[in-house]
């Protein structure tokens, strides 16, 4: 019976909203491990590799040595993720276009990193950083397990690895 009212409420979702589906947006595919349309993974990918690489910019600024470390890490793995999604699409291997905008969530919590300094900053953005990339993870697992694209779904399958990674790393700082 839950399953069938989770499914219910998946289909229901399932209407375009703002280029992505609704049941993606709210997390009912996530939840149900239903794999995301190829238009909703690009639009998330890109969206989260932008709040990694602005993140990361503010905290090779502001934070302590080991923020710092990490954040160009991210800062180096997530140009070249974006690059490599960038080609994918202008190949034409990919149908669809590359946003160039963040998420309104992102952009909060990016506009609150902007507002701390110390220690303050350092935690929020360990924080930032292993939800953003628990969520990277999951992404990159249900499209490279099951997306529609065999080039995208290849590449989501190999980039997972190094987010998993990513996760790892963040989960230490944020001790």
């Amino acid at each position: 019976m839950k399953r069938f009212v989770i499914a219910s409420l998946a289909l229901s979702l399932a209407v375009p909203v703002f280029a992505q589906s609704a049941a993606e947006k709210t997390g009912v595919n996530s939840l149900m491990g239903v794999p995301p349309k190829t238009e909703d993974f690009i639009k998330e990918a890109a969206a989260s590799d932008m709040f990694e690489i602005a993140s990361s910019k503010l905290a090779v600024e502001r934070g302590d040595d080991a923020t710092k470390a990490f954040a160009q890490q991210m800062l180096t793995d997530h140009q070249k993720t974006t690059e490599e999604l960038k080609a994918l699409v202008a190949g034409g291997k990919v149908k669809a276009t590359v946003p160039n905008a963040m998420t309104s969530d992102q952009q909060s919590m990016l506009d609150k990193l902007n507002g701390l300094k110390g220690d303050d900053f350092n935690k929020q953005y360990h924080s930032d950083q292993e939800s953003a990339h628990e969520d990277a993870v999951d992404l990159f697992k249900r499209y490279g397990d099951e997306g529609n694209n065999p080039e995208l779904k290849a590449w989501a399958a190999s980039t997972r690895p190094a987010l998993e990674h990513h996760l790892q790393m963040a989960q230490e700082l944020n001790k």
